[in-house]
Formats: C-alpha cells, sequence, structure tokens
C-alpha cells in the first residue's frame, strides 16, 4: 500500500507537466544552440527550464528530488529518504535538438525504493499517461487536465499484437538487442520493431501499441522509474535482465542495470 495523500499530488504534478511543457515547446520553435555537460551528453535552455518549473512545484509537497540537471544530494542523505520524486525534466534531449518531436517529461513519485506514481507526458503531442498500481493508468489530453471525468483509464491488452511488437531506441543500440529479437523470434514467431526516441516509448506500451522493450545500454533512473510505475500499474513488468528482479531506485549509483519491460499478455504468454 502507498500512503493515500500520494494520491492527492496528481492535480499539482500533472499541472507542472504542462508548465514545463509549454515552456520547452516555446524553445523548440526557436534556433536553439545547445551545449554539451561535462558527462558528454547535450543539455539546451529547455532541459533547464522544465527542471526548474518542475522543482519548483515539487517543492510544495515537502518530499525531496533527484533530477537529471539539479546537483543532487549525496547518498550518505539520500539512502535515509523513504520517499522521493525522481525526475527527467526533458527525456530524450538529442530527439530534441533533432526537432522530431520524440522526447518527453518523466516524474516519478518513489517509496521504499520502489515507484508508485508515474507520469510521463509528451509535449509536442500535448498528452500524459500516469499511473499506478493503486489507482491503475490513465491518458489524457493538456485540454483535459481540469476535467477529471474526461480522462481514460487504460486497460491492458488481453493478448500480444500479431506480429509480436518489439520497441526499441531510435539513437542507442548494442548486440544484446539482436539475441533478445531473436529469443522472442522463436518464442512468439514473427515480430516487428518500432523505433522510438525517449520515454514515449511508454505510450506504445502502456496503449498495447507495442508489446516489449529490451534495454541493453546505459540509462538513468529518472529515464524509467515513471515508466515502470505505469507499466506496472498495468499488470507489466520492468525486471532486471539477468536478475528478473524489479528495478530499485533512489540507489547509491543511479545508473539502471539492463532491463527488460514486458506488458501483461507477454508476461502471461511466457509463464504458460
Amino acid at each position: 500500500m502507498i500512503p493515500s495523500e500520494f494520491q492527492s499530488f496528481i492535480p499539482l504534478v500533472l499541472k507542472a507537466c504542462i508548465e514545463a511543457s509549454e515552456a520547452i515547446m516555446e524553445i523548440y520553435e526557436t534556433d536553439f544552440d545547445p551545449f554539451i555537460k561535462n558527462d558528454g551528453s547535450p543539455v539546451t535552455k529547455a532541459d533547464l527550464l522544465s527542471n526548474a518549473i518542475i522543482k519548483r512545484e515539487l517543492e510544495k509537497t515537502g518530499i525531496p528530488t533527484i533530477m537529471e540537471e539539479s546537483v543532487n544530494s549525496p547518498y550518505e542523505i539520500r539512502k535515509n529518504w523513504e520517499t522521493v520524486w525522481i525526475v527527467d525534466p526533458l527525456d530524450g534531449t538529442k530527439e530534441f535538438i533533432k526537432k522530431n518531436g520524440e522526447f518527453a517529461i518523466c516524474i516519478a513519485l518513489v517509496h521504499q525504493n520502489q515507484p508508485v506514481l508515474g507520469f510521463i507526458a509528451s509535449p509536442a503531442n500535448k498528452e500524459i499517461i500516469f499511473g499506478g498500481k493503486e489507482i491503475g493508468a490513465s491518458f489524457l489530453r493538456f485540454t483535459q487536465v481540469d476535467q477529471a471525468e474526461n480522462w481514460k483509464a487504460i486497460h491492458p491488452k488481453t493478448e500480444t499484437n500479431n506480429p509480436l511488437k518489439i520497441s526499441g531506441s531510435r539513437s542507442h543500440h548494442s548486440g544484446n538487442d539482436l539475441k533478445f529479437n531473436e529469443s522472442m523470434r522463436q518464442f512468439f514467431g514473427e515480430v516487428s520493431f518500432i523505433k522510438m526516441g525517449s520515454a514515449l516509448k511508454f505510450f506504445d506500451l502502456a496503449l498495447g501499441k507495442a508489446d516489449v522493450y529490451p534495454r541493453f545500454a546505459p540509462t538513468m533512473e529518472w529515464d524509467i522509474a515513471a515508466g515502470q510505475a505505469i507499466i506496472e500499474a498495468l499488470g507489466g513488468s520492468v525486471v532486471h535482465a539477468e536478475t528478473n528482479q524489479p528495478l530499485r531506485y533512489n540507489k547509491e549509483n543511479l545508473y539502471n542495470p539492463y532491463f527488460i519491460v514486458k506488458t501483461k499478455p507477454v508476461i502471461e504468454r511466457l509463464n504458460k
């Protein structure tokens, strides 16, 4: 069980997603110049502005944050946090720079090292998916944020797609992907692929357009925590590629292990 007061944060987070999305899109329409961070990854004014907006709003909850574009507290402090927000204010910066629309905002509420609420917004499409095990998952458009009666409950599909749809990164690939794809082909027969940048993959997974998403390339906790909460709300899983255990968050090392996202129908087929 998650504390019931966590659900009261939903309107605040939805509005933060929209405000940050609007700021992101204003910059998206300009001729912005990216710059390179110390770790070699790109960042833009949109990343930083979205980070500031979301941080300001989440501070109202009194819960600490771990954010990609902030200076985060050392583990000696973080390890004592039972609850924490984990945020990527602009997931898919490379796609943002390419101006292909495939970028997202990811906000997760993590309690006792597990994501209990997740929010993924698509600024370009003006859509949000959110959810958690206690509340299920929902889809809404930005214009519906104040109209909860119009939010669309997402229900897990009962069957996999035919052919099986494997979601993959637009910008990152590895030899392990080929091995995984072949294992799926041997079990499910014909497979097809959907290439998508950023956490927008979780829109396809949650809405039944994709079935499974393997990731054998480096990612950070803020890239995946929100997606895990949403997928678990729909009976799916996000698990360590080697141990098959759910991913944990607010670790000393904020890098994720390689992982596999499975929708409910995939889990049921594999368990038969």
